[in-house]
Protein backbone atom coordinates (compact mmCIF):
# COMPACT_ATOMS: atom_id res chain seq x y z
CA UNK A 1 0.00 0.00 0.00
CA UNK A 2 1.60 3.29 -1.10
CA UNK A 3 0.57 5.94 1.43
CA UNK A 4 0.81 9.45 0.07
CA UNK A 5 -0.29 12.70 1.70
CA UNK A 6 -0.73 16.29 0.56
CA UNK A 7 1.73 18.74 2.09
CA UNK A 8 1.96 22.20 3.57
CA UNK A 9 4.72 23.30 1.26
CA UNK A 10 7.27 26.00 1.89
CA UNK A 11 7.73 28.29 -1.09
CA UNK A 12 9.64 31.42 -1.94
CA UNK A 13 7.81 34.59 -0.91
CA UNK A 14 5.54 35.97 -3.64
CA UNK A 15 7.61 39.15 -3.65
CA UNK A 16 10.42 37.04 -5.11
CA UNK A 17 8.22 35.40 -7.77
CA UNK A 18 9.62 37.49 -10.61
CA UNK A 19 13.12 36.27 -9.70
CA UNK A 20 12.25 32.61 -9.23
CA UNK A 21 14.39 31.51 -12.18
CA UNK A 22 17.41 32.88 -10.28
CA UNK A 23 16.49 31.05 -7.07
CA UNK A 24 16.02 27.51 -8.37
CA UNK A 25 18.87 25.04 -8.90
CA UNK A 26 19.60 21.75 -10.67
CA UNK A 27 19.79 18.62 -8.54
CA UNK A 28 23.04 18.19 -6.63
CA UNK A 29 24.19 15.19 -8.73
CA UNK A 30 23.85 16.93 -12.10
CA UNK A 31 24.99 20.48 -11.40
CA UNK A 32 28.47 21.16 -12.80
CA UNK A 33 31.23 22.98 -10.95
CA UNK A 34 30.76 26.06 -13.15
CA UNK A 35 27.01 26.06 -12.57
CA UNK A 36 27.56 25.80 -8.82
CA UNK A 37 29.94 28.74 -8.86
CA UNK A 38 27.35 30.93 -10.56
CA UNK A 39 24.45 29.77 -8.36
CA UNK A 40 26.33 30.36 -5.10
CA UNK A 41 26.76 34.01 -6.08
CA UNK A 42 23.07 34.47 -5.27
CA UNK A 43 22.71 34.19 -1.46
CA UNK A 44 19.01 33.30 -1.82
CA UNK A 45 19.45 30.49 -4.34
CA UNK A 46 18.12 27.13 -3.11
CA UNK A 47 21.51 25.50 -3.76
CA UNK A 48 22.65 27.02 -0.45
CA UNK A 49 20.34 24.51 1.25
CA UNK A 50 20.47 21.59 -1.18
CA UNK A 51 24.27 21.58 -1.65
CA UNK A 52 25.61 23.63 1.28
CA UNK A 53 29.25 24.63 1.60
CA UNK A 54 31.69 25.06 4.48
CA UNK A 55 33.47 22.81 6.96
CA UNK A 56 30.10 21.73 8.39
CA UNK A 57 27.80 21.98 5.38
CA UNK A 58 24.69 20.48 7.00
CA UNK A 59 24.90 22.86 9.98
CA UNK A 60 25.47 25.74 7.57
CA UNK A 61 22.31 24.78 5.64
CA UNK A 62 20.31 24.72 8.88
CA UNK A 63 21.53 28.20 9.77
CA UNK A 64 20.58 29.56 6.34
CA UNK A 65 17.18 27.88 6.48
CA UNK A 66 16.34 29.37 9.88
CA UNK A 67 17.37 32.81 8.61
CA UNK A 68 15.20 32.49 5.49
CA UNK A 69 12.17 31.44 7.54
CA UNK A 70 12.57 34.24 10.08
CA UNK A 71 13.08 36.88 7.38
CA UNK A 72 10.15 35.68 5.28
CA UNK A 73 12.21 34.55 2.31
CA UNK A 74 10.35 31.24 2.55
CA UNK A 75 6.65 31.14 3.49
CA UNK A 76 4.68 28.02 4.42
CA UNK A 77 1.28 27.40 2.83
CA UNK A 78 -1.50 27.35 5.41
CA UNK A 79 -3.24 24.13 4.36
CA UNK A 80 -2.03 20.89 2.73
CA UNK A 81 -2.25 20.56 -1.03
CA UNK A 82 -1.21 18.50 -4.03
CA UNK A 83 1.15 20.47 -6.27
CA UNK A 84 0.71 19.76 -9.97
CA UNK A 85 4.00 19.96 -11.84
CA UNK A 86 4.26 20.01 -15.66
CA UNK A 87 7.55 20.11 -17.54
CA UNK A 88 7.49 21.23 -21.18
CA UNK A 89 10.64 20.29 -23.06
CA UNK A 90 12.22 19.36 -26.37
CA UNK A 91 14.71 16.58 -26.93
CA UNK A 92 17.74 17.55 -29.09
CA UNK A 93 16.95 16.80 -32.71
CA UNK A 94 13.18 17.03 -32.20
CA UNK A 95 10.91 20.00 -32.97
CA UNK A 96 7.81 18.80 -31.16
CA UNK A 97 7.42 20.01 -27.58
CA UNK A 98 6.75 17.28 -25.04
CA UNK A 99 4.99 17.67 -21.69
CA UNK A 100 5.67 15.42 -18.72
CA UNK A 101 2.70 15.63 -16.37
CA UNK A 102 2.92 14.85 -12.69
CA UNK A 103 2.31 16.03 -9.16
CA UNK A 104 4.29 16.57 -5.97
CA UNK A 105 3.17 14.96 -2.72
CA UNK A 106 4.57 13.29 0.39
CA UNK A 107 5.07 9.54 0.34
CA UNK A 108 6.05 7.26 3.20
CA UNK A 109 9.74 6.38 3.00
CA UNK A 110 9.21 2.64 2.63
CA UNK A 111 12.22 0.41 3.05
CA UNK A 112 13.14 -1.48 -0.10
CA UNK A 113 12.16 -4.85 1.34
CA UNK A 114 8.59 -3.61 1.90
CA UNK A 115 8.27 -3.90 -1.90
CA UNK A 116 6.17 -0.74 -2.27
CA UNK A 117 8.81 1.64 -3.62
CA UNK A 118 11.00 -0.23 -6.08
CA UNK A 119 14.50 0.92 -6.91
CA UNK A 120 16.07 0.13 -10.26
CA UNK A 121 19.75 0.84 -9.62
CA UNK A 122 22.41 0.72 -6.93
CA UNK A 123 23.43 3.72 -4.84
CA UNK A 124 26.87 5.16 -4.13
CA UNK A 125 27.56 5.03 -0.38
CA UNK A 126 29.35 8.37 0.02
CA UNK A 127 26.46 10.30 -1.58
CA UNK A 128 23.96 8.66 0.79
CA UNK A 129 25.97 9.78 3.81
CA UNK A 130 25.99 13.43 2.71
CA UNK A 131 22.24 13.45 2.07
CA UNK A 132 21.51 11.75 5.39
CA UNK A 133 23.50 14.33 7.38
CA UNK A 134 21.70 17.17 5.62
CA UNK A 135 18.24 15.72 6.24
CA UNK A 136 18.97 14.98 9.91
CA UNK A 137 20.22 18.53 10.51
CA UNK A 138 17.62 20.54 8.59
CA UNK A 139 14.49 18.32 8.61
CA UNK A 140 13.92 19.90 5.21
CA UNK A 141 13.76 18.76 1.59
CA UNK A 142 14.62 21.19 -1.19
CA UNK A 143 13.72 19.02 -4.16
CA UNK A 144 11.54 15.97 -4.78
CA UNK A 145 12.71 12.58 -5.87
CA UNK A 146 10.98 11.21 -8.98
CA UNK A 147 8.67 8.21 -8.81
CA UNK A 148 6.66 6.40 -11.46
CA UNK A 149 3.24 4.83 -11.02
CA UNK A 150 1.21 2.91 -13.61
CA UNK A 151 -2.26 4.12 -14.61
CA UNK A 152 -3.50 2.89 -17.99
CA UNK A 153 -6.66 5.01 -17.75
CA UNK A 154 -4.91 8.31 -16.88
CA UNK A 155 -7.52 8.95 -14.18
CA UNK A 156 -5.66 11.85 -12.54
CA UNK A 157 -4.82 13.77 -15.69
CA UNK A 158 -8.16 15.68 -16.01
CA UNK A 159 -7.75 16.99 -12.45
CA UNK A 160 -4.17 18.04 -13.13
CA UNK A 161 -5.12 19.72 -16.40
CA UNK A 162 -7.90 21.64 -14.62
CA UNK A 163 -5.47 22.90 -11.99
CA UNK A 164 -3.05 24.00 -14.70
CA UNK A 165 -5.59 26.52 -15.98
CA UNK A 166 -4.56 28.65 -12.98
CA UNK A 167 -0.81 28.11 -12.47
CA UNK A 168 1.02 29.43 -9.43
CA UNK A 169 4.09 30.23 -11.50
CA UNK A 170 5.88 29.40 -14.74
CA UNK A 171 9.62 29.67 -15.35
CA UNK A 172 12.26 28.49 -17.82
CA UNK A 173 15.06 26.51 -16.22
CA UNK A 174 18.78 26.13 -16.91
CA UNK A 175 18.17 23.60 -19.73
CA UNK A 176 15.39 25.57 -21.43
CA UNK A 177 12.69 23.40 -19.85
CA UNK A 178 9.44 25.25 -19.14
CA UNK A 179 8.48 24.47 -15.54
CA UNK A 180 4.85 25.12 -14.51
CA UNK A 181 3.39 24.52 -11.05
CA UNK A 182 -0.26 24.64 -9.96
CA UNK A 183 -2.04 23.65 -6.76
CA UNK A 184 -5.02 21.50 -5.75
CA UNK A 185 -6.66 22.28 -2.38
CA UNK A 186 -9.99 20.51 -2.93
CA UNK A 187 -10.10 17.65 -0.40
CA UNK A 188 -12.39 15.54 -2.60
CA UNK A 189 -9.98 15.77 -5.52
CA UNK A 190 -6.95 15.14 -3.32
CA UNK A 191 -8.69 12.03 -2.01
CA UNK A 192 -8.78 10.67 -5.58
CA UNK A 193 -4.99 11.00 -5.82
CA UNK A 194 -4.47 9.20 -2.53
CA UNK A 195 -6.97 6.48 -3.42
CA UNK A 196 -5.45 5.82 -6.86
CA UNK A 197 -1.91 5.45 -5.48
CA UNK A 198 -2.93 3.39 -2.45
CA UNK A 199 -2.84 -0.09 -4.08
CA UNK A 200 0.11 0.63 -6.37
CA UNK A 201 3.83 0.13 -6.34
CA UNK A 202 6.01 3.14 -7.11
CA UNK A 203 9.15 2.79 -9.21
CA UNK A 204 11.88 5.20 -8.21
CA UNK A 205 13.13 6.91 -11.36
CA UNK A 206 15.50 9.41 -9.78
CA UNK A 207 16.77 10.24 -6.29
CA UNK A 208 18.00 6.91 -4.95
CA UNK A 209 20.46 8.57 -2.55
CA UNK A 210 17.91 11.01 -1.14
CA UNK A 211 15.30 8.30 -0.63
CA UNK A 212 17.84 6.00 1.00
CA UNK A 213 18.63 8.86 3.38
CA UNK A 214 14.90 9.27 4.15
CA UNK A 215 14.57 5.53 4.80
CA UNK A 216 17.48 5.65 7.24
CA UNK A 217 16.01 8.71 8.97
CA UNK A 218 12.62 7.01 9.31
CA UNK A 219 14.26 4.01 10.99
CA UNK A 220 16.28 6.23 13.34
CA UNK A 221 13.10 7.97 14.50
CA UNK A 222 10.71 5.02 14.52
CA UNK A 223 10.28 5.19 18.33
CA UNK A 224 9.67 8.94 18.46
CA UNK A 225 6.22 10.51 18.76
CA UNK A 226 4.35 7.23 19.43
CA UNK A 227 1.03 9.06 19.94
CA UNK A 228 1.09 10.95 16.65
CA UNK A 229 -1.18 9.68 13.86
CA UNK A 230 1.23 10.95 11.21
CA UNK A 231 4.94 11.39 11.81
CA UNK A 232 6.97 13.77 9.70
CA UNK A 233 10.03 11.55 9.92
CA UNK A 234 8.11 8.83 8.06
CA UNK A 235 7.59 10.89 4.91
CA UNK A 236 9.52 12.02 1.89
CA UNK A 237 8.90 14.55 -0.92
CA UNK A 238 8.27 12.95 -4.31
CA UNK A 239 7.30 14.01 -7.84
CA UNK A 240 5.02 11.31 -9.26
CA UNK A 241 4.45 10.74 -12.97
CA UNK A 242 2.55 8.09 -14.91
CA UNK A 243 4.90 5.49 -16.43
CA UNK A 244 2.26 4.85 -19.09
CA UNK A 245 2.65 8.35 -20.48
CA UNK A 246 4.47 8.78 -23.78
CA UNK A 247 6.63 11.63 -22.56
CA UNK A 248 9.00 9.71 -20.32
CA UNK A 249 12.44 10.29 -21.82
CA UNK A 250 15.45 8.26 -20.66
CA UNK A 251 18.87 9.44 -21.80
CA UNK A 252 22.04 7.31 -21.66
CA UNK A 253 24.82 7.83 -19.13
CA UNK A 254 28.27 7.10 -20.55
CA UNK A 255 31.33 5.74 -18.70
CA UNK A 256 34.79 7.25 -18.41
CA UNK A 257 37.76 5.20 -17.21
CA UNK A 258 40.92 6.64 -15.64
CA UNK A 259 44.35 5.18 -14.96
CA UNK A 260 44.48 2.35 -17.53
CA UNK A 261 47.81 0.59 -17.08
CA UNK A 262 47.58 -1.41 -20.31
CA UNK A 263 48.76 -0.12 -23.67
CA UNK A 264 46.11 0.43 -26.33
CA UNK A 265 47.05 -2.70 -28.30
CA UNK A 266 47.00 -5.00 -25.28
CA UNK A 267 43.77 -3.44 -24.01
CA UNK A 268 42.00 -4.01 -27.34
CA UNK A 269 43.33 -7.56 -27.43
CA UNK A 270 41.74 -8.28 -24.04
CA UNK A 271 38.51 -6.56 -25.05
CA UNK A 272 38.37 -8.73 -28.19
CA UNK A 273 38.07 -11.82 -25.99
CA UNK A 274 34.58 -10.66 -25.01
CA UNK A 275 33.49 -8.26 -27.75
CA UNK A 276 33.45 -8.09 -31.51
CA UNK A 277 35.40 -4.93 -32.36
CA UNK A 278 34.76 -2.82 -35.44
CA UNK A 279 36.69 0.37 -36.24
CA UNK A 280 34.47 3.43 -36.40
CA UNK A 281 35.28 6.30 -38.71
CA UNK A 282 34.98 9.34 -36.45
CA UNK A 283 34.57 9.59 -32.66
CA UNK A 284 32.48 12.74 -33.09
CA UNK A 285 29.84 10.76 -35.00
CA UNK A 286 29.33 8.15 -32.29
CA UNK A 287 26.80 10.48 -30.65
CA UNK A 288 24.50 10.09 -33.64
CA UNK A 289 24.96 6.35 -34.03
CA UNK A 290 21.78 4.33 -33.41
CA UNK A 291 22.70 1.54 -31.01
CA UNK A 292 19.69 -0.59 -31.93
CA UNK A 293 21.30 -3.94 -31.10
CA UNK A 294 21.46 -4.83 -27.39
CA UNK A 295 24.96 -5.31 -26.01
CA UNK A 296 26.48 -2.74 -28.39
CA UNK A 297 28.64 0.16 -27.23
CA UNK A 298 30.93 2.85 -28.55
CA UNK A 299 34.56 3.05 -27.43
CA UNK A 300 36.65 6.21 -27.66
CA UNK A 301 40.34 5.37 -27.11
CA UNK A 302 42.95 8.03 -27.84
CA UNK A 303 42.19 9.51 -31.26
CA UNK A 304 40.35 6.38 -32.42
CA UNK A 305 36.85 5.05 -31.95
CA UNK A 306 35.29 1.59 -32.21
CA UNK A 307 31.98 -0.25 -32.00
CA UNK A 308 31.87 -3.07 -29.47
CA UNK A 309 29.30 -5.85 -29.55
CA UNK A 310 29.37 -8.58 -26.92
CA UNK A 311 30.11 -11.97 -28.44
CA UNK A 312 27.10 -14.29 -28.52
CA UNK A 313 29.38 -17.22 -27.69
CA UNK A 314 30.29 -15.62 -24.36
CA UNK A 315 26.97 -14.16 -23.24
CA UNK A 316 26.14 -17.21 -21.14
CA UNK A 317 29.26 -16.53 -19.04
CA UNK A 318 28.09 -13.05 -18.08
CA UNK A 319 26.22 -12.44 -14.84
CA UNK A 320 25.54 -16.11 -14.12
CA UNK A 321 22.67 -16.78 -11.73
CA UNK A 322 21.21 -13.31 -12.29
CA UNK A 323 17.54 -12.80 -13.17
CA UNK A 324 17.00 -12.92 -16.95
CA UNK A 325 15.41 -9.44 -17.03
CA UNK A 326 18.56 -7.99 -15.49
CA UNK A 327 21.00 -10.02 -17.60
CA UNK A 328 19.64 -8.38 -20.76
CA UNK A 329 20.38 -4.83 -19.54
CA UNK A 330 23.26 -3.23 -21.42
CA UNK A 331 24.90 -1.77 -18.34
CA UNK A 332 24.93 -5.20 -16.68
CA UNK A 333 26.65 -6.65 -19.74
CA UNK A 334 29.12 -3.77 -19.78
CA UNK A 335 30.01 -3.82 -16.09
CA UNK A 336 30.59 -7.56 -16.05
CA UNK A 337 32.32 -8.07 -19.40
CA UNK A 338 34.48 -4.94 -19.53
CA UNK A 339 35.03 -3.73 -15.98
CA UNK A 340 34.99 -7.07 -14.18
CA UNK A 341 36.30 -9.56 -16.75
CA UNK A 342 38.67 -7.38 -18.80
CA UNK A 343 39.84 -4.87 -16.19
CA UNK A 344 39.52 -7.18 -13.17
CA UNK A 345 37.43 -4.82 -11.00
CA UNK A 346 34.94 -6.95 -9.01
CA UNK A 347 31.31 -5.87 -9.40
CA UNK A 348 30.99 -5.09 -5.68
CA UNK A 349 33.95 -2.67 -5.85
CA UNK A 350 32.85 -0.83 -8.97
CA UNK A 351 30.40 1.44 -7.16
CA UNK A 352 33.16 3.00 -5.09
CA UNK A 353 35.89 2.91 -7.73
CA UNK A 354 37.59 6.23 -8.42
CA UNK A 355 38.64 4.93 -11.83
CA UNK A 356 35.09 4.83 -13.21
CA UNK A 357 33.06 8.01 -13.60
CA UNK A 358 29.72 8.74 -15.24
CA UNK A 359 29.03 11.40 -17.83
CA UNK A 360 25.85 12.03 -19.82
CA UNK A 361 27.40 14.70 -22.06
CA UNK A 362 28.92 13.01 -25.12
CA UNK A 363 31.18 15.93 -26.07
CA UNK A 364 32.71 15.98 -22.58
CA UNK A 365 33.49 12.28 -22.91
CA UNK A 366 35.42 12.81 -26.13
CA UNK A 367 37.19 15.90 -24.76
CA UNK A 368 38.19 14.08 -21.55
CA UNK A 369 39.80 11.26 -23.57
CA UNK A 370 41.50 13.50 -26.12
CA UNK A 371 42.97 15.67 -23.36
CA UNK A 372 44.60 12.55 -21.93
CA UNK A 373 42.79 12.85 -18.59
CA UNK A 374 40.61 9.80 -19.20
CA UNK A 375 42.02 6.58 -20.62
CA UNK A 376 38.88 5.78 -22.61
CA UNK A 377 35.14 6.43 -22.79
CA UNK A 378 32.31 3.93 -23.28
CA UNK A 379 29.29 5.32 -25.09
CA UNK A 380 26.04 3.63 -24.07
CA UNK A 381 22.53 3.57 -25.50
CA UNK A 382 19.36 4.62 -23.67
CA UNK A 383 17.29 1.97 -21.93
CA UNK A 384 13.62 1.42 -22.67
CA UNK A 385 10.89 2.02 -20.10
CA UNK A 386 9.60 -1.54 -20.32
CA UNK A 387 13.10 -2.87 -19.50
CA UNK A 388 13.23 -0.78 -16.34
CA UNK A 389 9.74 -1.87 -15.25
CA UNK A 390 10.66 -5.50 -15.84
CA UNK A 391 13.84 -5.26 -13.75
CA UNK A 392 12.09 -3.43 -10.90
CA UNK A 393 9.30 -5.97 -10.70
CA UNK A 394 11.84 -8.80 -10.65
CA UNK A 395 13.31 -7.42 -7.43
CA UNK A 396 16.74 -6.87 -9.01
CA UNK A 397 18.72 -3.63 -9.36
CA UNK A 398 20.86 -2.37 -12.21
CA UNK A 399 24.39 -0.95 -11.88
CA UNK A 400 24.60 2.64 -10.67
CA UNK A 401 23.91 5.40 -13.20
CA UNK A 402 22.11 3.08 -15.62
CA UNK A 403 19.44 5.65 -16.43
CA UNK A 404 19.02 9.39 -16.76
CA UNK A 405 15.38 10.42 -16.76
CA UNK A 406 15.03 13.72 -18.59
CA UNK A 407 14.25 16.37 -17.60
CA UNK A 408 15.21 16.32 -13.93
CA UNK A 409 12.85 17.80 -11.35
CA UNK A 410 14.06 21.28 -10.44
CA UNK A 411 15.15 22.17 -6.92
CA UNK A 412 13.70 25.19 -5.14
CA UNK A 413 10.18 25.17 -6.58
CA UNK A 414 8.54 23.36 -3.67
CA UNK A 415 10.14 22.73 -0.25
CA UNK A 416 8.94 20.24 2.33
CA UNK A 417 9.47 20.11 6.09
CA UNK A 418 9.35 16.91 8.13
CA UNK A 419 9.65 18.74 11.45
CA UNK A 420 6.93 17.22 13.65
CA UNK A 421 5.86 20.64 14.92
CA UNK A 422 4.99 21.64 11.36
CA UNK A 423 3.51 18.27 10.46
CA UNK A 424 0.56 18.21 12.84
CA UNK A 425 -2.60 18.23 10.75
CA UNK A 426 -5.68 16.03 10.49
CA UNK A 427 -4.69 14.25 7.29
CA UNK A 428 -7.60 11.90 7.92
CA UNK A 429 -9.75 14.53 6.21
CA UNK A 430 -8.28 13.33 2.93
CA UNK A 431 -8.80 9.59 3.46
Amino acid sequence: MAEILPLRAWRYNRDLADRLELLTAPLFDVVSAKQRELLYQNPLNSINISVPTGDQPAAHAKEILQKWKSEGVLIQDSIPAIYVYYQYFRVPGEHEERCRKGFIAQIKAYDWDENIILRHENTITSAVGDRKDLLRETLFQSSPTHGLYEDDDFELEPHMDAAMEFPLFEIEDYQGVREVVAVIHDALVIRKFLKLLEPKQVILADGHHRLQSAITFRKENSENYPDEAWKGSDFHLMYLTNAKGNHIKILPTHRLYYGLELGATEFLQRVSEWFEIKKFSDPEELENYAFHIPGTFGLVLGEESYLLHVKESRQAELNPGVNEALRKIDTMILHDALFQKVLQIPMELQRGSNQISYERNFSRCVAEVRSGKASFAIITRELEMNQILEVCKSGEVMPQKSTYFYPKALGGLIFSSIDQEEFRFDYGAFS
